[in-house]
């Protein structure tokens, strides 16, 4: 197991244009509204997955023309309290290491 490096770059339109928006397939924004988080307070869910998310060990997952994927595996507790398990994955290359996606992690022993 490795940590990645907590500078991770999130790419805004990651947050506002696909987790928090309500979408008509693999939509994840009603999920994160659970916590408290919006579109106007993606900021906020950029912090908490830093802070609560990157701290966490990663686990290699496959690598890609594109570089090595990574996933972790973290309770994210949102503005409003609310705790959920998730499933992150990280993709490390040229040494940059940045955010592909989230979603429930249905294989957490809660």
């Amino acid at each position: 197991m490795a940590f990645l490096p907590q500078d991770a770059r999130i790419a805004e339109e990651k947050l506002t244009k696909y987790l928090l928006v309500p979408l008509p397939k693999d939509d994840k924004s009603k999920f994160l509204a659970r916590a408290g988080y919006t579109l106007n307070n993606w900021q906020q869910l950029e912090r908490d997955l830093c802070a609560q998310v990157l701290t966490q060990p990663a686990e290699a997952i496959k690598t890609t023309r594109y570089g090595q994927k990574y996933a972790i595996r973290a309770c994210l507790r949102g503005i409003n309290g609310v705790e959920f398990n998730i499933l992150t994955i990280w993709m490390v290359a040229n040494d940059t290491t940045k955010f592909v996606s989230l979603v429930p992690d249905q294989g957490a022993n809660s």
